[in-house]
């Protein structure tokens, strides 16, 4: 049987999409409330500018760590794709890899600010404790 590459099957190649497909295909996505949960779903490739400065979020029941036996072999988005003709994977790695740097750097300044900021707090502590011991008299 022959058959013609140009009538199909169609897939994504970026992790991002392939992902959003994914999910798809787990959502009712014909139907209203399917297509409004759909909508709410933003897929990226690493942590774009508005995200990167958002606190992390874990799910720790999605963990490889928790979800897996350790003799299991398991696979990464980025590198299937690549296999399936993505081509911006080095693109992706060079730009986390400055967004990681920019981070690290901001992340060791916090570090700087904090110790300041500590001491002031422990002498904040000596110096409100007499009154403390005053309200505490009162029940509060």
């Amino acid at each position: 049987m022959n058959t013609n590459p140009s009538h199909g099957p169609y897939h994504y190649r970026s992790p991002s999409k392939i992902f959003w497909r994914t999910v798809r295909g787990m959502l009712p996505h014909k139907m209203y409330r399917g297509k409004e949960a759909l909508s709410k779903l933003h897929v990226y490739e690493g942590i774009p500018p508005p995200y990167d400065k958002k606190k992390r979020v874990v799910v720790p029941s999605a963990l490889r760590v928790l979800r897996l036996k350790q003799r299991r072999k398991f696979c990464v988005l980025s590198r299937l794709s690549h296999e399936v003709g993505w081509k911006y994977q080095n693109v992706i790695e060079k730009m986390e890899g400055r967004r990681k740097a920019k981070a690290d750097v901001w992340y060791k300044k916090k570090k700087v600010d904090a110790v300041p900021d500590q001491a002031a707090r422990g002498q904040a502590k000596a110096a409100i404790a007499p009154y403390k011991a005053i309200l505490k008299k009162y029940g509060y």
